[in-house]
């Protein structure tokens, strides 16, 4: 094979890297993460283990950038620190399992949101039956204070909800519920 051919051939490839990396980056934006730790999560996704420094080449950010990154992805779970035998510096490598990278994300995002929307909720159904019991308070203000009260109270069960199905993500139980499509089938459905 001629060295023309290789380079083509190269060039194809990183196409295709750049290809998904950019759908990666553009899929976390959608979710809260920024665009460039979407990259840095897709490079590494692609590439194996990187130092900062392979990765500030690798992509022309700034180092204090591409930490800003890592970390953010690092509390996500869905990268790890890692060491290469014979290097001094620390290596970071990527989630490949899409599935553990899902239940990591999302779980973690969705037992946050479940924890602080419910203390709101106690707290301020506490100062609503306040409102609602005291005695010199208008009926109409008493009316909106149950009317809140139970709005807030109606929106616990979608956040009892959330934190079921935070546990069959974390159980693995939701393979139960909506299993995995086999290999044959990816392959087939590849083929369309």
């Amino acid at each position: 094979m001629s060295n023309s051919s290789d380079q083509e051939a190269r060039e194809s490839l990183d196409n295709a890297k750049e290809l998904v990396i950019d759908s990666i980056a553009e899929t976390m934006d959608l979710y809260g993460v920024t665009r460039s730790a979407g990259t840095l999560y897709g490079t590494m996704y692609l590439e194996g283990d990187m130092t900062l420094d392979e990765m500030r080449e690798k992509l022309g950010m700034s180092k204090p950038s591409m930490s800003t990154g890592v970390k953010k992805l690092q509390e996500f779970n869905v990268v790890k620190k890692t060491f290469r035998k014979g290097k001094r510096k620390q290596t970071y490598i990527a989630e490949k399992d899409f599935f553990q990278f899902f239940s990591n994300f999302f779980t973690q995002k969705w037992e946050r949101e479940s924890k602080v929307n419910l203390h709101s909720i106690k707290d301020a159904q506490s100062i609503l039956t306040h409102i609602i019991n005291e005695e010199n308070v208008s009926e109409e203000v008493k009316e909106d204070a149950c009317e809140t009260y139970q709005i807030m109270e109606s929106s616990k069960r979608y956040y009892r909800w959330l934190n079921k199905l935070v546990e069959t993500i974390e159980t693995g139980e939701i393979f139960d519920l909506i299993p995995l499509d086999s290999e044959d089938e990816d392959e087939d459905e590849d083929r369309q």
